[in-house]
């Protein structure tokens, strides 16, 4: 009877995390600390077989560049354990392990370790790291497509976007514009390329300036309708101390 009872508690704690899993997900919590919008990424489980990934690392190398935009994956479940493996190219592939230890309809906690290889040599390990996750209830991919023009930023300013408009395409390429001291608009044209994804309301962009070091921004869709749509992020000073930025657009033909 005892050994039926904890079998049976087994298969129901299986069960569930089976079931809950399922949807998209964004980390929110390392360690017990907000996590930073430039370490975030984002898991849809499809099923308890299929995945997809993205994510944009600030830490990128010659090696790892770490970007994958909605990036499939497999999954392999054995029991609280959850492991995703995809390759992005012939070369990388990309590990997450993640022990979870609770779940619900809305949360997941447990333990996440993020391993790069390169034709089968780990080149990248990371963690473990506690992590908590929530469940995404919105998508802003198809809702970002369009020409932006931002119109306040509050909180502080990583680039100068405050003079700016972002035309968003829908095959993952952004358009960037200036405004001249006649008022009219004008394209950057010094970019070798203008790259984003948005996956939930993960936002990541990524550029290049000719001659110069590949830069990448991210945030957060905090809100979009009636043609109005704001970011938020959360980030860090050179002393460790966090900040929160806020930034405001408007819709324009």
């Amino acid at each position: 009877m005892a050994v039926l009872a904890l079998l049976f508690a087994s298969c129901k704690k299986e069960n569930k995390l089976e079931q809950q899993i399922i949807g998209k997900w964004i980390t929110t919590d390392i360690d017990g600390q907000a996590e930073l919008t430039n370490n975030k990424s984002v898991i849809t489980f499809l099923s308890t077989t299929q995945a997809i990934i993205s994510t944009s690392r600030s830490n990128l190398s010659s090696e790892n560049q770490g970007w994958a935009s909605h990036l499939n994956a497999s999954v392999v479940m054995e029991g609280n354990k959850v492991t995703l493996s995809s390759q992005p190219n012939e070369h990388i592939t990309i590990i997450y392990e993640i022990n979870v230890r609770s779940i619900t309809a809305t949360n997941m906690e447990g333990t996440f370790r993020h391993i790069t290889q390169r034709d089968g040599e780990v080149i990248d390990d990371e963690g473990p790291v506690g992590m908590r996750w929530v469940k995404l209830t919105a998508d802003y991919q198809q809702a970002v497509l369009g020409l932006w023009e931002c119109e306040e930023i509050s909180g502080g300013e990583t680039y100068n976007d405050a003079n700016g408009r972002l035309e968003f395409l829908a095959d993952g390429i952004y358009n960037f514009y200036r405004q001249d001291d006649a008022g009219q608009w004008q394209a950057v044209t010094n970019r070798e390329f203008q790259n984003y994804f948005v996956d939930g309301t993960l936002l990541a962009t990524r550029w290049k300036n000719v001659g110069e070091p590949e830069l990448r921004e991210w945030w957060e869709v905090k809100n979009l309708r009636d043609n109005k749509m704001q970011w938020i992020a959360l980030r860090t000073n050179e002393d460790g101390t966090t900040f929160e930025q806020i930034v405001d657009w408007k819709k324009v033909e």
